[in-house]
């Protein structure tokens, strides 16, 4: 998926762990089709893995309308200039999420809760791919190679 290399705010209550538990999560999603999200007049759209787009879309929906702004942030692919990004999501700006597999992605109950926790957080969602199990993909990385 995409990273931060913002350091994780601390947090009570495990923040950290629940940090890499995402990050595990986002990694552990199958590049087979890449997303589009369309923010604001942004001209660049942003490439997101459709399964961690699909997620990504039920936190921001579901904080969108209760009003809720927060940032979205992450590290730029290999085919982008070096450095990272974030988006300030607020419910006056206009978003649009565009997949490429036609079917739905299967969720996660544990990957949206851990997305909304991180969203309620002083750092926002920080978009990641490390983990501990056996593969790693960076969909930004894959998109660029795919597109």
């Amino acid at each position: 998926m995409i990273a931060s290399t913002l350091p994780a705010p601390a947090e009570s209550g495990g923040g950290l762990d629940k940090r890499r538990r995402v990050r595990r999560h986002a990694a552990a999603a199958i590049v087979s089709s890449v997303g589009t999200i369309f923010y604001g007049g942004e001209t660049m759209p942003i490439r997101i893995e459709d399964r961690a787009l699909a997620h990504l879309k039920v936190v921001i929906a579901t904080k969108l309308r209760r009003g809720e702004s927060f940032t979205v942030s992450w590290r730029h692919g290999d085919d982008d200039p070096p450095g990272r990004s974030t988006i300030w999501v607020h419910p006056s700006i206009p978003l649009r999420f565009v997949f490429d597999d036609p079917e739905p992605a299967m969720l996660s109950r544990e990957w949206i809760e851990e997305l909304a926790n991180s969203a309620n957080s002083s750092g926002g969602i920080m978009l990641v791919t490390d983990h501990d199990d056996q593969t790693s993909t960076d969909p930004l990385t894959e998109s660029a190679s795919s597109a």
